[in-house]
């Protein structure tokens, strides 16, 4: 770890938090880790990611930083924050992901909060060509340098170099220092870095990480996965001596798709906050949290298992799906 250069983003280590009544309702013991509360502007798990890519475009003398993602993405809505810290540009590029996308989809949430910070935004019309956003991303980067900038670009479809999935080798540590008696790890699967530092950060321990899938289905996720992983061990000259057990996927609470609220993700937002007061938001964190209940009832989780749930943030997004969330508790 001491080869990647950090930029100092998050105050470590965050909350590690029991929640009672849903332990209670639940039948097992059950934990939030809130990463909810990491870095600036509402924060999120992508700070963690973010922390390692400033840190390798700090160390070359970056004065801009791109980035892609979906309309309403936490990660490019923190990258802003982040750059405003650091006196950087930032160029956010956002892809259209979700069909006949409503008005306040288009231009609240993470959008708003990534003009306030001073981000430019670009538009990219395509929502899973990950590869095309990527270029497009370079081919300003390659502008920005014949102006005389020094740009840096943070990929989502290049796999090769997962420097961003470090964060969450660090956030295994954390938790593994202030509680080592886990069962279950369950976090959201989405670009695959958290999930991926997740598998990597816990695999010398005893926790089994399940992702739940926010993006894609499951029998796209799994090969995404592992070819992170493998990425992730060519990076690090580090041979996690996993099978394929290890790769443990959910995707009961992805329909209907990415960026829409389906019942059983809403059920879940509900869950948490009439037991806990905990706001998760309706596409990320709720879609991720909905696995601890449904694989309880399941029996994947059993009884009196001790769970430790990654709160990933996302309440940028929050009031973008206003529309939708007005009709809860009607």
């Amino acid at each position: 770890m001491a080869q990647f250069s950090r930029a100092g983003l998050i105050t470590k280590p965050t909350p590690l938090e029991r929640l009672n009544r849903l332990s209670d309702h639940l039948g097992i013991d059950l934990w939030v880790k809130r990463d909810d509360l990491a870095g600036v502007s509402f924060g999120g798990n992508k700070t963690r990611q973010l922390d390692y890519y400033f840190g390798a475009a700090l160390a070359e003398g970056a004065d801009t930083i791109l980035i892609t993602g979906a309309v309403q993405s936490n990660f490019t809505r923190l990258a802003a924050a982040n750059a405003a810290r650091f006196g950087m540009r930032a160029i956010v590029q956002l892809e259209s992901r979700v069909d006949a996308p409503s008005d306040l989809y288009l231009n609240s949430g993470n959008v708003l909060l990534s003009r306030i910070l001073g981000a430019e935004v670009m538009h990219f019309p395509v929502g899973e060509d990950e590869n095309g956003a990527d270029k497009a991303l370079y081919q300003r980067a390659e502008a920005i340098k014949a102006e005389g900038g020094k740009p840096y670009v943070i990929p989502l479809g290049k796999i090769e170099n997962p420097i961003g999935a470090l964060g969450y080798v660090d956030a295994a540590k954390e938790i593994m220092a202030e509680d080592q008696g886990f069962d279950f790890i369950v976090t959201g699967s989405g670009s695959g870095m958290t999930h991926t530092g997740l598998i990597a950060g816990f695999a010398p321990y005893a926790p089994h990480v399940i992702g739940s899938c926010v993006r894609r289905e499951k029998s796209l996720q799994i090969p995404r996965i592992t070819a992170l992983l493998a990425a992730y061990q060519d990076m690090t000259g580090e041979d996690l001596g996993l099978s394929d057990t290890d790769i443990d996927i959910w995707d009961g609470a992805l329909a209907p798709g990415y960026g829409k609220m389906g019942p059983v993700a809403e059920a879940a937002m509900t869950l948490m906050a009439q037991y806990e007061g905990l706001i998760i938001d309706p596409v990320y964190t709720a879609k991720s949290f909905a696995a601890v209940p449904e694989m309880v009832e399941s029996g994947q989780i059993p009884q009196g298992a001790r769970v430790c749930y990654i709160h990933t943030g996302g309440l940028g997004a929050f009031f973008a799906y206003q529309d939708q969330l007005s009709q809860l508790g009607a």
